[in-house]
C-alpha cells in the first residue's frame, strides 16, 4: 500500500519544454512527497519538496547511484534544431542513449513505474530516422523490467519552446487550426497542449495500471483528467 504524500518521483529533463511543466505538476500533486529533478544545469528554483541533482549525462548511472524513488518520469529529447537536422547520432545519443541510462538508474533506485514521452508513429520499421529510434527505445525500455511502463505518444506537443526551427514554429502555429479536421484514425496526429501532456504524465501515476501501456491522443487526454485516488489505489505498481 502507498500512503498519501509518500511518493518520491525522479524526473529527467526538468529544465526542458515539457519537463518543466511536468515538474510543476509533480510539485503541485498531493501524493508526491519529493521530486528528484535530474538536470545538466541548476534549475534555479527552490521548493520544499524539490531536490535538484546536477549530472553529466554521459555518466548518468554512476552519478545517480544510491538514490531511491518509487516512480520515474523522463522528458529527455534532442533539441528541436537537432531533430530538424541532421544526424541521427544526436537523436540516438539523447533520445535513446540517455533515456535508457536514466531508465536503468531509475530501476536501480527502486522505481516500479517508468513514464516516458515517445512519439506517435514510433516504430523500428518507420521511414523516419527519428521514429525508428523512438521505436527502438520503446522496445528496449520494455526489457528493463519495470512493473509498469507508460509510453506517451503525442504527434506534437503544442507550445513555444525557447529554441525551435522555423518549420517547427510554423507547424505549431498551424496545428490548433488543423486539429478539428483530424478525425477517426487521424485523431492520433492531433497536437496536444504542453499542459495536457504534463498532466497526463502525472495521470499515469494515478492510473494504477500495470504492464506496458501506450497512449496516443485520446489516451493522453484521458490521463490528464485523472485526479488523486485514495491512498490504497495510488501507483499500484509500487505495492
Amino acid at each position: 500500500m502507498t500512503d498519501t504524500n509518500s511518493l518520491v518521483a525522479m524526473l529527467a529533463g526538468a529544465s526542458g519544454f515539457v519537463g518543466g511543466r511536468v515538474l510543476d505538476a509533480l510539485l503541485d500533486a498531493p501524493e508526491v512527497a519529493r521530486v528528484l529533478a535530474v538536470t545538466r544545469r541548476p534549475l534555479g528554483r527552490e521548493h520544499p519538496r524539490l531536490a535538484n541533482r546536477i549530472v553529466q549525462f554521459d555518466h548518468l548511472e554512476r552519478q545517480l547511484a544510491g538514490l531511491k524513488c518509487q516512480v520515474a518520469l523522463c522528458c529527455l529529447g534532442a533539441r528541436l534544431g537537432e531533430r530538424e537536422g541532421a544526424e541521427d547520432e544526436a537523436i540516438r545519443r539523447v533520445d535513446l542513449g540517455y533515456t535508457l541510462a536514466f531508465a536503468r538508474a531509475a530501476k536501480a533506485a527502486g522505481a516500479a513505474r517508468f513514464v516516458v514521452i515517445s512519439a506517435a508513429g514510433a516504430d523500428v520499421a518507420a521511414k523516419s530516422g527519428y521514429l525508428r529510434i523512438k521505436g527502438e527505445l520503446e522496445e528496449m525500455l520494455a526489457g528493463v523490467g519495470f512493473g509498469a511502463l507508460d509510453i506517451l505518444q503525442p504527434a506534437i506537443v503544442l507550445g513555444w519552446p525557447r529554441e525551435m526551427a522555423v518549420a517547427d514554429l510554423v507547424r505549431r502555429a498551424m496545428m490548433p487550426l488543423v486539429n478539428p479536421f483530424l478525425v477517426g484514425a487521424r485523431t492520433v496526429n492531433r497536437g496536444i497542449p504542453v499542459g495536457t501532456a504534463a498532466a497526463a504524465m502525472l495521470g499515469t501515476l494515478r492510473s494504477g495500471r500495470r504492464g506496458a501501456q501506450r497512449y496516443t491522443y485520446a489516451g493522453i487526454c484521458a490521463l490528464a483528467q485523472l485526479r488523486p485516488r485514495r491512498p490504497a489505489a495510488l501507483v499500484a505498481a509500487t505495492s
